[in-house]
């Protein structure tokens, strides 16, 4: 089926049809809800401070693009993003909540994300204190009185516990993970803009080097499909049963083992960590009264954002984050049980113990692949941008990275409802 039959079909399902519509009229609020500021806002400052931070660069992908904007959903998914990590912490100290999450189905993970969503509002009150503290220190937001800034705490949590249900109702409702959904229209809201600067940089003399830049970012999404779409594959032979006078098995099929099995999300895990400790220096760097602190946090701040300090943290947590949710979402031992208990066998390997070692052997390899890849796209904009010098790719890596994944997951969905709905 060629791509125009698709369009085809999928506008003339009305289901499918319905669920796109969903996801579109659902990314065209967050949108407008993205335009609304708080009050008291300083349009000059806010530019100026938002020129000069890559910092503050990075938080914009969280949330939306609302964050430039100081918007009520400033926040984004930020917040449920961070007590998503946390909650995916806790279930490796935690043997009953990883039993919830992987062993008691779709109940006991709608219980893990209900979890989620309670963390996520006090999550979202600290940051937005800070947040309003730290801007009114640089003169963004116009003083505020203690009401004034209850007030606005108030609607900034409001609007991240808004658009972290609007995203659930994306995934529910429509097609692809809501969350990601989000981030992707922030990110593809804010190209105009960056490309509207760029041109008004552009220089002739410089064009070799866009062309290779160019060059380089379609070399990038080559890489990132490449490695998002291959796999493993582990032949899994399933063993004869004699039923009466059927038999039954006797097949030979294979289990895929992505190279990239966690997707973006480690590229995600690793922002919001990483970006963490730099809001809480920033915050005391303006905020504290005792000079001593001040300094000491000033001394902090600047020591994180050095760019080399900033991109070896930024590859070794995502690194790590590979690995970690790799672990969390596939279990060795689990899919093993499935195998012996379904009368399957790995050739040449014995149910049981030996297959869950074998299955972790294999996925540790090839996980590597994923994660020295993963690390390397998410520092490249960085090394590129201290050769350029072009501030404009500072988080080109991390936002072509996580469109493509969005995408291709989307087309995969998508196809997937096809295919069900032609048989």
């Amino acid at each position: 089926m060629n791509f125009w039959s698709k369009i085809k079909l999928i506008f003339a399902d009305k289901t499918l049809r319905s669920r796109i519509i969903f996801v579109a009229g659902a990314l065209f609020v967050f949108r407008l809800l993205a335009t609304i500021p708080i009050p008291g806002v300083d349009k000059e400052r806010l530019i100026n401070l938002f020129s000069g931070s890559e910092f503050l660069g990075f938080l914009n992908i969280f949330s939306g693009g609302g964050m430039s904007n100081l918007s009520i959903v400033m926040l984004g998914v930020g917040p449920y993003i961070t007590a998503s990590i946390i909650m995916q912490l806790l279930t490796m100290m935690s043997s009953r909540l990883k039993a919830m999450y992987q062993e008691e189905g779709e109940i006991g993970r709608k219980k893990f994300s209900q979890y989620s969503r309670f963390l996520t509002i006090p999550i979202a009150v600290v940051q937005s204190f800070g947040f309003l503290t730290l801007l009114a220190k640089s003169g963004v937001l116009s003083q505020m009185t203690s009401l004034d800034m209850f007030v606005n705490i108030m609607v900034i949590t409001t609007g991240s516990v808004l658009l972290m249900w609007i995203g659930e109702l994306m995934t529910e409702f429509g097609i692809g993970n809501g969350t990601s959904m989000i981030i992707f229209a922030g990110i593809v809201a804010s190209l105009p803009m960056a490309v509207s600067q760029l041109a008004l940089t552009f220089n002739v003399s410089q064009i070799p080097l866009y062309i290779i830049l160019t060059v380089v970012a379609l070399l990038v999404i080559y890489g990132v499909v490449f490695i998002t779409e291959a796999e493993r594959p582990v032949p899994v032979t399933y063993a004869k049963r004699i039923r009466g006078s059927k038999v039954f098995g006797g097949v030979s099929t294979y289990l895929p083992l992505r190279v990239n099995q966690a997707g973006v999300i480690p590229i995600i895990f690793a922002m919001s960590i990483l970006l963490f400790p730099q809001m809480i220096f920033k915050f005391l760097a303006t905020a504290a009264t005792n000079e001593t602190v001040k300094n000491i946090a000033t001394s902090l701040n600047d020591f994180a954002s050095n760019g080399w300090v900033y991109g070896i943290s930024y590859f070794i947590l995502v690194f790590l984050f590979t690995y970690f949710y790799t672990a969390v979402t596939f279990d060795p031992d689990q899919i093993s049980k499935n195998l012996q208990q379904n009368g399957a066998f790995i050739p040449g390997v014995r149910p049981g113990q030996s297959t869950s070692e074998y299955l972790g052997k294999v996925l540790t390899r090839i996980t590597l692949v994923g994660a020295l890849f993963l690390g390397g796209i998410a520092v490249l904009p960085l090394i590129v941008k201290g050769i350029t010098g072009i501030t404009q790719i500072a988080i080109g890596g991390t936002a072509i990275l996580i469109v493509v994944s969005v995408v291709i997951d989307l087309i995969k969905k998508i196809e997937a409802q096809i295919t069900m709905r032609e048989y």
